[in-house]
């Protein structure tokens, strides 16, 4: 069967999802309006084939961790979802049944989160699948979250829990380390899905432009994204990682391999929100998250050493082998 060409694909399987601001997909470009007093945020993420998810995985998931990682880093800067872009490159062999589930994890994770399709390109490669989605936010004019504004004596805070998403490419990958025999099914699934299905952290993002004075997500460990914040801001930090939030999964998996523990830190893929707020800000930023239905947790304090974070845990200091995941 003859395939369709590239303007039927787009009708069939993209048109459905865009916004007002895509024209129907029917233009060179699309159009954005903010309202007045407010500025837009762009944010893009690349994903390749064998270094961001399996070749293998189901093509709706792909297309939602594509959009989520995206999603993720606007929730960060306090914005909310105005539209995106794809770049859709695809690898010889490609089928019109993988692109209709790609189509569909991407609509299902645009309309959950008020996020239409406002353009893109799709193209052939006789490479790796490869995509790449730039995504817009809008916030008041002046109130983006940076990483740039945390103050000495400010709270460090962590959404969620942090681990899964490290641990979850391990339980879901073809070679399974023995520890993966430990847990239950239960949590063998939960950090399976953590993994696949990054959850943007969007109900924060109002709570953060109101009361945070820095924050980002975590892609790449909590050790690594907390040394990026920390540059940004010219300030240093103390961490007790006893306090950092595992989720029961992490917990047993560390009961099982004491190593572990490290992964967690420094893994990545957790796209949780880092953030920071002063003690007056805290109590509300707090309120806020758990409105939500958010855990908001407050792991160390902002110090004035310039660029040193000092972890402890069970009082005593704790250094890392690798600080985080690695892109280059």
């Amino acid at each position: 069967m003859e395939r369709p060409g590239e303007f039927e694909l787009i009708a069939r399987h993209f048109a459905p999802i865009a916004g007002p601001g895509g024209l129907g997909l029917l233009d060179d470009a699309g159009l954005l309006r903010p309202a007045r007093g407010y500025e837009i945020v762009v944010t893009v993420d690349a994903l390749v084939a064998g270094v961001h998810f399996f070749p293998d995985d189901p093509p709706g998931s792909i297309a939602r961790k594509a959009l989520g990682v995206n999603l993720s880093d606007l929730a960060a800067k306090g914005a909310k979802p105005e539209g995106f872009v794809l770049s859709l490159v695809l690898p010889k062999g490609w089928t019109e049944a993988w692109l209709a589930d790609f189509a569909a994890g991407l609509a299902g994770m645009a309309t959950e989160n008020g996020c239409p399709l406002i353009g893109g390109d799709t193209v052939s490669t006789s490479g790796p699948l490869t995509l790449s989605i730039t995504a817009f936010g809008s916030v008041p004019a002046g109130r983006m979250v940076t990483r740039s504004g945390a103050q000495p004596g400010d709270f460090v805070l962590v959404s969620g829990t942090i681990g899964d998403g490290a641990l979850g490419l391990k339980v879901h990958g073809p070679d399974r380390p023995g520890w993966v025999s430990k847990l239950d099914e239960a949590g063998r699934v939960f950090l399976a899905d953590r993994y696949l299905h990054p959850q943007p952290r969007l109900a924060l993002a109002l709570a953060l432009q109101q009361h945070a004075s820095a924050a980002m997500d975590i892609s790449d460990g909590l050790v690594g994204d907390l040394a990026k914040l920390l540059k940004a801001s010219g300030i240093g930090a103390e961490i007790e990682l006893d306090i950092v939030p595992l989720s029961r999964a992490v917990r047993a998996a560390i009961m099982a391999d004491p190593a572990l523990a490290e992964l967690a830190w420094t893994g990545g893929d957790d796209y949780e929100i880092l953030c920071t707020a002063s003690e007056m800000e805290y109590p509300a930023l707090a309120a806020a998250a758990e409105s939500a239905g958010l855990a908001l947790t407050a792991i160390g304090r902002v110090t004035t050493e310039a660029g040193v974070a000092r972890y402890s845990e069970q009082g005593t200091a704790r250094g890392f082998v690798q600080g985080s995941f690695a892109h280059f």
